[in-house]
């Protein structure tokens, strides 16, 4: 009887928080269901009114989506191949017994703590500007001629400066994968003569599988939702070379002042979101029973 009392008395304790947090998801998304149907420009406060499915219809066909979607795909996708495949390398590197690896360890994560904005700031202006940039020195410290990054290589160089900030989380999540590694399989497998290679593949590989999806899942999560090294370095461009869908949600509320049609845009891609969420959460579980 006391058990079920505290469990009803921690249910009731927790009802403000949960309702709370209801609250603060459910009336944003309401207000934007809201207004996807309603024509409703800031600039055209007079003409506001029922529009339908205007709204939608107008975003999914706005020759912008689909670059958005190409880019977002690509961004996602290109972030998330350089982070696990450089996480696996990075973590069998700092897993090795070196001088000095609890700093080395530390240093290598800390860009994971600097914000998205500063860090875009760093890397356009240190790092890549065409003039002053490090990269520009050294170009022409070899005789060679500085890059424009961001005007002839604009997503690549939006992948460059993510991936810089995602690589250290994969890093760790995996490094702390191969610390719980059997190290009797890998002796077994020495005294049976296999190679690195094979060890690597065959006991290391299969070993770091649910880690590379969890990392995969959780950075997919985040990716999606680029936005600061993207409005910080190029504004989306040139034309619609990087941009993505919150981007483009975006440029529709606060450039064009459209919030119908930044609402449904919104929708869109919380929808779109969704479906991938569920497709990755269904693969970690699978992962897991394995």
């Amino acid at each position: 009887m006391a058990t079920k009392h505290t469990k009803t008395l921690s249910r009731l304790m927790n009802l403000p928080a949960i309702g709370l947090l209801f609250i603060w998801m459910i009336v944003p998304l309401t207000m934007a269901i809201y207004y996807s149907f309603q024509r409703y420009n800031l600039l055209k406060p007079d003409q506001r009114g029922f529009a339908g499915w205007f709204n939608y219809e107008f975003f999914i066909t706005d020759p912008a989506f689909v670059a958005a979607i190409i880019n977002t795909i690509v961004l996602v996708g290109g972030v998330l191949l350089i982070t696990i495949i450089g996480g696996v390398l990075l973590g069998l590197l700092l897993n090795q017994a070196i001088v000095g690896r609890g700093i080395v360890r530390i240093l290598f994560i800390s860009p994971f703590f600097v914000m998205p904005t500063v860090a875009a700031l760093v890397w356009k202006n240190m790092l890549m500007h065409p003039i002053y940039g490090m990269f520009a020195e050294i170009a022409r410290f070899f005789g060679g001629t500085p890059i424009d990054f961001f005007a002839t290589i604009p997503l690549l160089s939006i992948v460059i400066i993510v991936t810089w900030q995602w690589l250290p989380f994969a890093t760790l999540i995996l490094l702390t994968a191969l610390q719980s590694l059997d190290q009797e399989q890998q002796e077994a497998a020495d005294m049976d003569g296999a190679s690195a290679f094979a060890k690597f593949r065959y006991i290391t590989l299969p070993h770091l599988a649910r880690a590379m999806t969890v990392v995969a899942l959780i950075e997919t999560i985040f990716l999606l939702s680029i936005f600061a090294e993207i409005k910080v370095t190029t504004n989306g461009g040139p034309g619609t070379d990087t941009t993505n869908l919150p981007y483009l949600v975006f440029s529709r509320a606060l450039q064009h002042f459209d919030v119908g049609g930044a609402s449904a845009g919104g929708i869109i891609a919380v929808i779109l979101a969704n479906i991938v969420a569920i497709f990755l959460i269904r693969a970690v579980g699978k992962n897991l029973e394995a």
